[in-house]
């Protein structure tokens, strides 16, 4: 098997487990205060401790939660609720075209339930936001602006924001910016306290931790109204009993993929720039969908589409061969829907549909990429026999004995 698909989730580092498995016996609730509660809290706080220093962050900064999900919720809903209740007026949210759908449809929640004016910043054909476009929005009536969100680096074709720019822009009416930094803190340099950002979004499976655990960085004396109530935990932002093993893992894991980035990423842009020659060679008319340069991109995506096909049918036949990858594509009550990141960034709809990720994490090796590029020819050929009358069929050079 070879596993392309870390941007989805990846494997836990043996550290994390290690560490997780040594908590799950013992018992205390990091809220109660006998002594096996006090035990709990202050792996709770030493992980927090943890967290904050491999993320550029006050640990006091460092709000836990079950999911980057969650946290994306928290952060645009609680912003939202925080801001119209200090000035009414404040009712625009302000989102790029290529966030997370837990970005997207929590503004689209707000929206529908709670009056929110949900503007869509546009991006670049390399999936990068438009900041003429983000100034021209806020400009418009900053005053009526709650917040402005938009991620980090793209989950889907891997292409940096500008967010110190972004923040830049809103700084200048007192606007909060929330970035969902969910992909980048293991492939390139992140750091909370000087971003400038009110909130930011983290999750452990990411990382090489568990499934399951989350973070809400959120500045000091940012004003944010909770999602959920009860004991008040988080700063009384995120009511809920913490998972103490689960929380341990996390921070092990951010530490460790934070030490080890350099080093990682240098070898992931490595094999990602392998992957995507060597599948050009083979199928010359594919596309390579972000931004072209290094510098622009995280180290670990390539994602690329094959005219012709449908995404779908390619990644079950590569699956059946082993592969395992994503197409990138969201589905809606089980109605398959061309990627809303590639028709933001201008790509038609066809060629949308026809779109491969390929991810790869700290587990990945040249022989992963071997494989796939070994595999995609023939796989290729065979969606298009499927999908296109074979006077149609564009060349693919099928590798013999394939």
């Amino acid at each position: 098997m070879a596993y392309l698909d870390h941007a989805a989730t990846t494997p836990m580092l043996p550290e994390a487990v290690a560490v997780m498995a040594s908590l799950l016996p013992t018992v205390g609730n990091a809220s109660s205060l006998h002594a096996a509660g006090r035990r709990a809290r202050r792996v709770v706080e030493e992980s927090r401790e943890q967290l904050a220093s491999a993320l550029g962050a006050r640990p006091s900064e460092v709000v836990l939660t079950s999911s980057g999900t969650e946290a994306d919720n928290l952060a645009v809903k609680g912003l939202y609720w925080a801001r119209r209740r200090e000035d009414p007026r404040r009712r625009r949210v302000l989102v790029s075209a290529v966030e997370h759908h837990a970005v997207l449809d929590a503004a689209a929640w707000l929206a529908e339930h709670e009056g929110a004016v949900v503007e869509v910043l546009p991006v670049d054909a390399v999936g990068r936001v438009d900041l003429a476009a983000v100034a021209a929005v806020i400009s418009a009536d900053p005053a009526s602006v709650a917040l402005v969100s938009v991620m980090w680096a793209n989950n889907e074709v891997g292409t940096v924001q500008p967010v110190s720019e972004v923040v830049a822009l809103a700084a200048e009416h007192g606007i909060p910016v929330h970035a969902d930094a969910v992909q980048a803190p293991a492939q390139v340099p992140v750091a909370f306290t000087g971003s400038g950002l009110a909130a930011m979004t983290v999750t452990a499976h990411k990382l090489g931790g568990p499934i399951g655990a989350g973070a809400l960085l959120l500045g000091r004396g940012v004003p944010l109204a909770p999602l959920l109530h009860g004991g008040g935990q988080e700063r009384d932002v995120r009511s809920g009993t913490l998972d103490t093993p689960a929380v341990a893992a996390f921070a092990t894991a951010a530490s460790l993929a934070v030490e080890r980035r350099p080093e990682r990423a240098a070898r992931l842009a490595a094999l990602r720039d392998d992957l995507v020659r060597r599948a050009i060679e083979q199928v010359p008319d594919a596309m390579v969908n972000g931004d072209p340069s290094p510098a622009g991109r995280l180290p670990g995506i390539a994602h690329l589409s094959f005219p012709g096909c449908d995404g779908d049918s390619l990644l079950m036949l590569l699956d059946a061969r082993g592969i395992e990858c994503s197409t990138g594509s969201a589905c809606s009550a089980g109605v398959p829907r061309p990627s809303h990141v590639l028709l933001a960034m201008g790509i038609p709809e066809d060629r949308a549909r026809g779109s491969l990720r390929f991810s790869l994490g700290h587990t990945s090796t040249q022989a992963d990429v071997d494989e796939a590029v070994a595999a995609l020819a023939p796989v290729v050929e065979r969606a298009r026999r499927a999908a296109t009358p074979a006077s149609a069929r564009p060349a693919v050079a099928v590798p013999a004995g394939a």
